[in-house]
């Protein structure tokens, strides 16, 4: 990927160097209803998180969605796996 630069005749989303990956995930009621979407685009994670179990390779995923870079995908999965990892309280 270059930042800020061409690719495939689109252009790449420019992230600030030392972004973490969850940072590259958004929730904005404006924006998909207010599920979280990859920044700067309406991709939903939810979208990414379904091709990757339908089978989908990286590669295809980043050739189909020109705009997205192998960190949102990876910014995704990080985000699917901080949703599923959270404390369960039980009231006694």
């Amino acid at each position: 990927m270059v930042v800020g630069g061409l690719r495939g005749g689109v252009r790449d989303p420019v992230y600030p160097r030392g972004m973490s990956l969850l940072e590259r995930i958004t929730v904005d009621a404006d924006v998909a209803h207010g599920r979280p979407v990859v920044r700067g685009t309406r991709m939903r994670v939810s979208d990414v998180l379904s091709l990757l179990a339908a089978g989908a390779s990286e590669c295809e995923i980043l050739e189909d969605y020109p705009y997205l870079a192998r960190e949102d995908i990876a910014a995704c999965l990080h985000y699917a796996a901080a949703q599923a990892d959270h404390a369960i309280v039980n009231a006694a």
